[in-house]
């Protein structure tokens, strides 16, 4: 049998020589535990009362919350929260931002942005669904509450990013500017173990993802770069084909291994974007920096994008280094 390095032997080799304890560490960690509580809810959704289905609220964003996205979000929490390595947090589905405020918490160096559950409607019908969570340095004072200015960051200053796939393995892939690292879920052990190291995103492929419900409400520039990618002038010479899973995470990861696009542009409906900087397009596209692609608005870097409010939407094209730089071209 294999043997593979676990996610906590793998970070103690990743840590300074010369430090006993190394937070950051503490906090991926953290995230791991937090996330196998939420690979078991998910793998149990349909035999427990109470996790499928709609909550019957909405979040911020003014979207239906399942129950799931509340499970999930109060694991990341209560585990963030009694690790004592982060000071607050951020998700999608609180309106504000949650300072912690107990005697092991409150002088954390790190806070945490973090959408619980990516795709959750995609729940009910057994579709690969995520979490992704990106971490920064606090810059408040140690002694003080976590403020909203921790939260406020660009994504150029985040220390680790990454997200957690649960599909038909449960899979931790995160990066901490030193390249890009996959952890797959031995269900056996409970253990994240390394099972794709220092990953790479082809520099082109043959997927693009997009949700083409939307075609006729965004720039009709966009209409032209699809029309392209399903023609034969494109640089294949054949059409590519279209996957869209309607679950980011999955999609993102799809194009991590085998090459591809993602799109989400504005439409006459989202004049912003459709998805929330801090915490969806700021930790993938620290990922596929690292990995050796690319992401944008369609005229911005993405994580050079100061930002003005905690749940701010953009537009995103990620993926692989030319075909994002050809959906550019097509919008110039």
């Amino acid at each position: 049998m294999a043997h593979f390095t676990a996610l906590k032997d793998f970070l103690y080799t990743q840590q300074p020589k010369d430090q006993n304890e190394n937070d950051l560490s503490k906090v991926l960690l953290d995230l791991a535990e937090a996330s196998k509580i939420v690979s078991k809810d998910v793998c149990r959704a349909g035999l427990v009362d109470g996790f499928l289905g709609a909550q019957g609220g909405q979040n911020i964003q003014g979207e239906e919350q399942q129950k799931l996205d509340v499970i999930a979000d109060n694991a990341f929490i209560d585990v963030l929260e009694k690790g004592g390595a982060v000071c607050g947090i951020a998700s999608e589905e609180n309106e504000d931002f949650v300072s912690f405020d107990n005697d092991k918490s409150r002088s954390g160096k790190y806070v945490v942005l973090f959408d619980p559950l990516d795709g959750s409607s995609n729940i009910d019908v057994n579709v690969s669904i995520g979490t992704i969570f990106s971490i920064y340095k606090r810059i408040s004072p140690s002694n003080q509450p976590a403020s909203i200015d921790d939260m406020l960051q660009k994504g150029t200053a985040q220390v680790a990013a990454g997200y957690v796939l649960y599909g038909s393995s449960t899979m931790l892939v995160y990066t901490s500017g030193n390249g890009v690292n996959g952890f797959t879920l031995d269900p056996n052990t409970d253990t994240f173990c390394l099972s794709h190291a220092d990953m790479k995103m082809p520099v082109k492929g043959r997927y693009y993802a997009m949700n083409e419900g939307n075609i006729n409400e965004c720039n009709p520039k966009i209409i032209d770069y699809i029309r392209y990618c399903q023609s034969r002038n494109n640089d294949y010479g054949s059409p590519y084909s279209g996957r869209y899973i309607g679950s980011l995470v999955a999609d993102f990861h799809r194009n991590l291994i085998k090459g591809g696009i993602y799109i989400y542009p504005c439409t006459i409906n989202a004049p912003e974007g459709r998805l929330r900087l801090l915490y969806e397009c700021n930790p993938l596209a620290f990922i596929s920096e690292q990995a050796g692609g690319m992401s944008s608005t369609g005229t911005a870097r993405i994580m050079e994008i100061k930002p003005e409010k905690l749940h701010e939407r953009v537009a995103f094209f990620t993926g692989s280094k030319s075909m994002v730089e050809k959906a550019i071209a097509f919008l110039k």
